[in-house]
Order: structure tokens, then C-alpha cells, then sequence
């Protein structure tokens, strides 16, 4: 194989996940891998579910005046968390 021939290896793996349309699955699992980084370690902490259907993160709280403090910041929160993840993976925010 020449050096033209030659592919990244990243490039590669990019092209098979979007060949079986795994690409957006591992973007998710990485936004929420990165959660206590994204939001700090206070909000992590009183997270106890997170997931992802249908573009709306689904977060459970166990914190009540926490879900009323981020209901007030869902927008900026959105923006930040698409920011963090380099593409536009959230529409909306579901808080329970």
C-alpha cells in the first residue's frame, strides 16, 4: 500500500460508524461520560439518571431546589452541553 493509500486510523473508524449509523449513539454516550465535567461536580453529585431520547436529555435529580435552579438555566445549559460535545445533540431538557 502506497502512502496514498494509506487512512488514518481515526478516519477509518469514523467512516464504518457512520456506514452503520452508530456515530450519533457514541456522541451521546460520550456527552454523558463528560457530565461531571461539563456541568461540576455539585450537579453531578445529585444526578441520578441520565439519558438521551430523541435529541431531549432526560436528567433525574434528587435535589429539588437544584431541578428548580436548572429549570431557570435550561437554555444556557443546552448551549453548554452542545458546545462540550462540538455538535448539536440537544434540543431541550426533560428535569425530574
Amino acid at each position: 500500500m502506497t502512502n496514498k493509500e494509506q487512512k488514518p486510523l481515526k478516519e477509518l473508524v469514523d467512516k464504518m460508524l457512520r456506514a452503520y449509523g452508530l456515530n450519533h449513539q457514541l456522541d451521546e454516550m460520550g456527552l454523558i461520560k463528560n457530565w461531571e465535567q461539563i456541568v461540576g461536580k455539585m450537579i453531578a453529585r445529585h444526578t441520578t439518571n441520565i439519558y438521551l431520547k430523541d435529541r431531549v436529555l432526560c436528567i433525574s435529580l434528587d435535589s429539588a431546589p437544584l431541578r428548580q435552579e436548572l429549570s431557570y438555566v435550561k437554555s444556557s445549559l443546552i448551549q453548554k452541553l452542545n458546545e462540550a460535545s462540538a455538535k448539536n445533540l440537544i434540543d431541550d431538557i426533560k428535569i425530574s
